[in-house]
């Protein structure tokens, strides 16, 4: 393939890089994670989901795990940060009567000392001290994380050198805060997975919408990295990088 005709069809995968909720489906098919990692988060979180409970899912995206767990509305609670899903999420949660607020510290969350019996969190921001504060006694939360070693190998491949953002993501560190703030570990697991992209195209969407790990990509700025990457699509039909996650229950 010409260079022009990659830069142009990788520069449309550029511009087309914006999302609506957390919502991957633009490079459905086109690229591959968590299919094997060695815990399920949902049926760890239906695990201890009773219709009885007062939940929250703090960082809620688009709202739309939240929704699948089809928990009572009226003890359900949601909050959010990111300007285009705080939006969203008022649109869609609040008319069901979900009790949703923005938040956009995790030190200080808009909800009353001990108001939770569970709150769920899925590779969002949290801060352990105010989790204490506003779980139940026996109340437990749940989260999956992305450590601070994810992409890294990706990464090195278009933006060699580049700091990792979040160094302290790793299980060792961090369930030492649960710990430190008053917490009982009842699970905790760590894993490195692959992820696969299957054309160059999907990566640069990926990363332009990951940016928080892929600071100042561009196609402009990467192509000659990104040319490097499409030989290996040809060689071996994919680029394969590795996952970091990490899973933690922690019971007040």
């Amino acid at each position: 393939m010409k260079k022009a005709y990659l830069k142009n069809i990788w520069k449309q995968e550029e511009e087309a890089a914006h999302i609506h909720g957390w919502d991957f489906s633009h490079i459905h098919g086109r690229y591959e994670e968590e299919n094997d990692l060695p815990w399920d988060y949902e049926e760890i979180v239906r695990q201890y989901l009773y219709s009885d409970l007062d939940i929250l899912d703090y960082d809620t995206g688009g709202g739309e795990f939240l929704l699948s767990l089809d928990h009572p509305y009226s003890r359900t609670a949601a909050t959010e940060g990111y300007p285009s899903n705080v939006k969203l999420c008022s649109e869609k949660l609040l008319p069901l009567g979900i009790h949703f607020r923005e938040c956009h510290d995790p030190s200080k969350v808009p909800f009353e000392d001990e108001s939770f019996d569970l709150v769920i969190n899925r590779h969002g921001d949290f801060e352990a001290g105010e989790l204490f504060r506003i779980l139940r006694q026996n109340g437990l939360f749940i989260t999956e994380q992305v450590g601070g070693d994810n992409d890294r190998d990706l990464v090195e491949m278009v933006l060699p050198e580049t700091e990792k953002p979040f160094p302290h993501l790793n299980l060792t560190e961090q369930r030492k805060h649960f710990e430190d703030a008053g917490f009982e570990i009842v699970r905790a697991e760590e894993a490195y997975r692959p992820i696969k992209f299957y054309d160059v195209g999907a990566f640069v969407w990926f990363a332009h919408i990951i940016e928080w790990e892929f600071s100042d990509f561009s196609v402009d700025k990467c192509f000659e990295q990104l040319l490097k990457m499409q030989k290996m699509i040809d060689k071996d039909g994919r680029i394969e990088g590795t996952i970091h996650r990490y899973l933690i229950v922690a019971k007040k």
